[in-house]
């Protein structure tokens, strides 16, 4: 079994380079799903409050067999417990619902900007983390004009920012923010497979890759996203499909390879919902 790169934040902690995510899977799969990917060597798991299934992420973990400290964990407070003090306790019901005393990463799921409170929310992330229950703490769909605020207003950079990337929309301009604050790039929906969106791995250019490599092209995009420096987080309940996306560290992309990724970035690419303008 290969043993994932990790990538160290700016708090000093370190993640694996590839996760597994259980967004969209039914808790009755869920178990089954995040015990497939732990037989396939996946260290790293992501859920959150409002995918309803952080129990059965817990379960899966406690009867893998896996030590607390050999297994990275991630989890998401929702838009309707913002606030300082909703924010601390959605935080423990999500600790009782996993079943674990300390927390590797916690995220502020989107910025939800209707609200108005996701900087309180942060400064309950803030206070979270000083009392140890969390090792690093981040945010998920935050823009450059969100980032900025939280940083100016805080003083506390996320470790993290978790957003949709992938061929089609490579969010240049926020990754080069990122790049300044050293905050580490999280992708969810890495094969741009959102709803009903047309996935990346049916382009031309990168099924011509995956020929040339002898890998499917799912794991063409996934390999590009390691060399990219991105920590992707895969999502399946196919057990086949869940351990080729971690087969992905056997083999390189040219130089060639990633230009011609680079070359699919569309600013029109993004299919899920923009922070900037949702309404939720």
């Amino acid at each position: 079994m290969q043993e994932v790169p990790v990538h160290t934040l700016r708090d000093g902690r370190s993640i694996p380079a590839l996760g597994f995510g259980v967004w969209q899977i039914e808790p009755d799969a869920t178990e089954r799903a995040v015990a497939a990917a732990i037989s396939s060597g996946y260290r790293s798991f992501d859920t959150a409050e409002a995918y309803f299934n952080e129990e059965k992420v817990g379960n899966a973990l406690r009867r893998s067999g896996l030590r607390r400290e050999e297994y990275f964990l991630t989890t998401k407070v929702w838009n309707t417990n913002h606030g300082y003090s909703t924010t601390l306790a959605a935080f423990d019901a999500s600790m009782r619902r996993l079943g674990v005393e300390q927390l590797d990463l916690y995220l502020l799921h989107w910025p939800s900007r209707v609200r108005g409170l996701y900087v309180e929310t942060w400064q309950a992330l803030i206070r979270l983390q000083q009392e140890g229950r969390v090792r690093s703490i981040g945010v998920s769909n935050f823009s450059v004009p969100q980032l900025s605020r939280l940083i100016s207003e805080t003083g506390i950079i996320p470790a993290v920012n978790q957003v949709e990337l992938h061929p089609r929309f490579q969010q240049r301009e926020l990754r080069s923010f990122h790049q300044r604050f050293q905050i580490a790039t999280q992708s969810w929906s890495p094969l741009g497979m959102w709803k009903n969106g047309r996935p990346s791995i049916l382009n031309p250019t990168i099924q011509a890759i995956a020929r040339e490599h002898g890998k499917t092209p799912a794991q063409v995009v996934l390999r590009w996203h390691l060399q990219e420096g991105l920590i992707p987080l895969t999502r399946s309940v196919n057990g086949k499909h869940i351990a080729e996306n971690f087969d992905v560290f056997d083999f390189e992309l040219s130089q060639e390879d990633m230009r011609s990724m680079r070359s699919l970035d569309d600013p029109a690419g993004r299919l899920g919902p923009n922070p900037d303008t949702a309404e939720f």
